[in-house]
């Protein structure tokens, strides 16, 4: 069914924790809201001409700097720029220049964030978050790129693309290029400054950051072990299910070689049986769980706090296919921005030579050159998070003179570093590393504490000083990822794919492959490294050279991949790349479970099975796939349990013949979804350390007085109670999938223990348990969508609010109504194929989302089709802010012309850049 977009602009917006920034960001968001509703003297004057002012210009003609001939920009009816050029340096140059026509505010916001710079936009607020990235130095080791690694070619293009960008800011005042600058004026001196090249390689340090793996789990493992035994956390981070297809099916590492080779046979003893350490954790659980609330500070550009980071891409290879060539799709899971993260492009020379190599289009992103996700005139390719460990926290012994190792004392690595700050004082902080890092400890009151608060295990060395938390991260080591951008676009074949894919080393990334010769592929690469002792699931000593990195990563040619395999498709959903148990370099330990991955397999191999084709219109359809894994495992057992209470059994009546699709008007799937974030509650909320606890609202729901059967049953009111306040609660992801199924077959496991309260008795079986998570469901959807049932959808709980990303995020309502978008009602759901994902431990609203959606009809590219969250312009009130969202949210897809021919007959607008 489709999505319904409400007419409220406001939703029931998960709380979040409280950022403030400062009283000068206050001012500028007021001041912007009344300029803009005609509340200031020349208000009329703004709404009209200054936010029309900062709008591209899209037909006629520009004279930009540098350029060697006349570039052509041809936009859609959507504003899709597709770029003609005829040299490199040309192509580049234009896709800066309009890139910036659309997006700057976007592209100045994220590189002030990735250099630990905020406060000189936005004031004090942000001065602890850039002394964390400061502290991390992204900018530097982008600078360090730039300088030692990155190709000369690469570093032309980048030249190029950051010297259209400043044709572009040449002569223009910050009302020219966004209101966002207007109302910055207000209140600040802050001028855009001119754009580097590094300002485009530091945003692959962002995007590596949100999809850096396991660290919250690693965290979390560590503060469990203050209230939970061995089992008890074994059950909570159970075994990958066997179950659910790796990526990769076949192949190994072969001994003659030492290569993989996906003919060579897996051996049964070649997995990893790398062991754990808890020596630097035990009793510092006050501390990790600061770090945690530190990184959750950290701006989510990509997802969540690098939590439920997901995507879906498959491959189908032409034998299974109606059009004879492969078909690609991919949908990343994001977070959902305003505008969004994707920039939809393309970048085309005239003619195909050796001073003009591009002829790509596809996703990019705002600020950075070339496409990321995509196709070119010979191969298309997509991506998903692979997910591998890359980071590590290591326990440090500190004193004033430096960090233990091996019993002796090191000097830090010390550098200073100078906040700047918007109408304030400039702050002044000092970054100590060690040879495992930087200390993210320094930027935290509690954890410059470490180790003082709380007895350390006999196998730490005496606690005197104190300890801190260093940070190794592959990502602070300069890497060649902006040199596999333009590889990937200039691609022909798969060797040359994975030549480019060599490169790509953070974030690491599944890669799928296809190319008009027939071909179908994967690829997992990324810099990953080897540990001399543990299996990176808990924090190590960094005071013991047993422990650390190798100075060796694993190898990329021992890195799986997968070509033209027998099955015909490919599909990567963030499952084990692998069985790791005939593998033997360890990736990570902690995998996403495969719940999308297994759905995606059984789509297709229903649809393949007795020689059934699959079209560009099932792929379209199965990226909207509603179907809820969970519910197929519990809706039996909950239709069989017997209610007395008459309100409840009509809502658990709702589950009965229900297909398990979780479409935005079933109020089946409202009811189940509720049914299933109790259970979560029950089952583990209260047994799990309160330092976990992700905010937001509570489980438990007022009953009005006067609501018919609940005082018929004198049923109290209910409220959060002290055990909800002290305790955590699961985000329901498809880890907590996985935990519940194994618990089914034992009905009477502690984890069914949930006390007694008020007006409920404890439960000690899974039965009373589930009967309990069902009354409570009911009444928390009554409170929340009114007493008759025969109104409830899972839409009107399951809302998406657009929100501009800086100053629709704070400040008055009425602000956030001119610049944010929605709410829309959305079907899908947590692990779904269509992952419109929402965390259990804070409420229904959607929090990632498919960030955009693509199927590429390989070979005939013009029959592609794609779709962005958002649309083209960061422009609060162009035409094309948001006109893809209605779209978007009913899972259709817009017509992608790429052949000069077709892009011809979709343009609405040309504009001519000449010399």
């Amino acid at each position: 069914m489709p999505a319904n977009k409400t007419a409220s602009s406001g939703s029931s917006g998960e709380k979040k924790s409280g950022k403030k920034k400062g009283r000068r960001a206050r001012l500028i968001v007021i001041v912007l809201v009344l300029a803009l509703v005609g509340g200031v003297g020349y208000g009329s004057y703004w709404s009209v001409s200054t936010v029309r002012a900062s709008y591209p210009q899209t037909t006629g003609s520009i004279k930009v700097a540098g350029l060697s001939k006349n570039v052509d920009v041809k936009r859609d009816g959507y504003g899709v720029p597709q770029i003609y050029a005829d040299s490199d340096a040309d192509l580049f140059r234009a896709q800066g220049f309009v890139q910036a026509q659309d997006r700057f505010w976007e592209m100045d916001v994220r590189r002030h964030m990735t250099a630990g710079r905020l406060s000189e936009m936005f004031g004090s607020g942000q001065v602890k978050t850039d002394a964390f990235l400061r502290t991390m130095g992204w900018r530097r080791v982008a600078q360090q790129e730039y300088d030692t690694v990155l190709t000369e070619e690469t570093k032309k293009n980048l030249q190029a693309y950051a010297d259209g960008v400043n044709a572009y800011l040449k002569g223009r005042d910050g009302k020219d290029i966004s209101v966002e600058y207007a109302a910055l004026g207000f209140t600040n001196d802050y001028k855009p400054a001119e754009w580097s090249p590094v300002d485009s390689v530091a945003w692959l340090k962002a995007m590596a950051w949100d999809l850096r793996g396991n660290m919250q789990d690693e965290i979390d493992r560590s503060l469990m072990t203050s209230r939970l035994d061995e089992k008890q956390i074994k059950d909570l981070y159970p075994a990958y299910p066997k179950d659910h297809k790796p990526i990769v099916a076949e192949g190994a590492i072969s001994p003659e070689t030492g290569k993989f080779d996906p003919e060579a046979e897996a051996s049964t003893e070649g997995g990893t049986g790398a062991d754990i350490s808890t020596d630097a954790t035990e009793g510092l659980q006050s501390q990790l769980g600061a770090l945690s609330d530190t990184l959750d500070e950290i701006p989510a550009l990509l997802g969540p706090n690098g939590n439920g980071i997901g995507s879906n891409s498959w491959v189908v290879s032409g034998q299974h296919t109606t059009t004879g060539k492969p078909l690609l799709a991919n949908d990343p899971h994001l977070a959902p921005q305003l505008p969004s993260l994707w920039y939809q492009m393309g970048l085309h020379c005239r003619a195909l030579s050796d001073t003009c190599k591009y002829d790509t289009a596809g996703y990019t992103f705002s600020g950075m050159p070339g496409v990321i996700i995509g196709h070119n005139q010979d191969i298309a390719w997509g991506f998903t998070n692979l997910g591998a460990d890359v980071t590590d926290l290591f326990l440090e012994k500190v004193s004033p003179d430096g960090y233990l190792y091996d019993g002796k004392v090191k000097e830090f690595t010390v550098r200073h570093e100078t906040i700047k700050v918007a109408g304030g004082k400039s702050r002044d902080i000092t970054v100590r590393e060690t040879n495992n890092g930087p200390l993210v400890s320094d930027r935290s009151d509690e954890l410059e504490k470490v180790g003082q608060k709380a007895p350390v295990t006999n196998s730490a060395p005496d606690r005197a000083d104190g300890y801190g938390v260093a940070l190794r991260w592959t990502a602070l080591d300069p890497g060649k990822t902006m040199d596999a951008v333009f590889e990937l676009n200039r691609a022909k074949d798969f060797t040359s794919f994975r030549a480019a894919a060599q490169h790509f080393e953070v974030p690491s990334q599944n890669i799928v492959y296809a190319d008009t010769k027939g071909n179908i592929g994967y690829q997992a690469p990324g810099k990953i490294p080897v540990r001399k002792k543990g299996d990176g699931t808990l924090p190590s000593p960094g005071w013991s050279s047993e422990y650390g990195w190798k100075d060796k990563r694993i190898p990329f040619d021992t890195l799986p991949y997968e070509y033209n395999p027998k099955r015909g498709y490919i599909v990567t959903a963030n499952q084990a790349v692998i069985d790791e148990e005939t593998y033997a370099p360890l990736l990570t330990k902690d995998w996403g479970y495969g719940t999308r991955s297994q759905r995606i397999n059984d789509l297709i191999e229903s649809k393949i099975k007795g020689d059934g084709k699959i079209s560009t219109d099932d792929m379209q359809k199965m990226q909207m796939d509603n179907n809820s894994t969970i519910a197929a495992l519990l809706v039996p057992k909950l239709k069989e349990i017997s209610i007395s209470d008459k309100s409840v059994r009509e809502a658990q009546k709702l589950l009965e013949g229900w297909d398990y699709t979780q479409e935005s008007d079933s109020a089946a799937a409202a009811y189940f979804n509720a049914v299933w974030r109790n259970i979560l509650k029950l089952s583990f909320g209260n047994k799990l350390p309160k330092e976990l606890r992700v905010e937001g609202e509570c489980l438990t729901v007022p009953r009005a007085k006067g609501s018919g059967p609940v005082d018929e049953q004198n049923k109290l009111v209910r409220e959060c109670g002290q055990r909800d306040a002290d305790s955590a609660q699961p985000d329901g992801g498809d880890r907590w999938y996985q935990v519940v199924a194994n618990l089914m077959e034992d009905e009477q496991s502690d984890w069914w223990k949930s006390p007694r309260t008020r007006r409920d008795p404890e439960t000690t079986t899974r039965d009373q348990l589930f009967a309990r998570a069902m009354e409570d469901a009911r009444w928390e959807l009554t409170a929340k969508l009114g007493k008759d049932i025969t109104t409830w959808s899972w839409g009107r709980l399951h809302q998406l609010t657009l929100k501009n990303q800086t100053l629709g995020t704070e400040g008055p309502g009425l602000l956030q109504r001119v610049l944010n978008r929605g709410p829309w009602n959305l079907g899908g759901g947590e692990a779904a194929v269509n992952a419109t994902g929402w965390n259990a431990a804070g409420g229904y609203d959607v929090v990632w989302v498919p960030s955009m959606r693509m199927v590429v009809n390989v070979g005939d590219w013009d029959k592609s089709r794609w779709i962005n969250l958002t649309g083209a312009s960061g422009h609060a009130f162009n035409a094309h802010y948001t006109d893809q969202t209605d779209k978007w949210a009913n899972g259709e897809l817009l017509d992608w012309s790429f052949d000069k021919d077709a892009v011809g007959r979709s343009t609405k607008d040309t504009l001519t850049l000449t010399p």
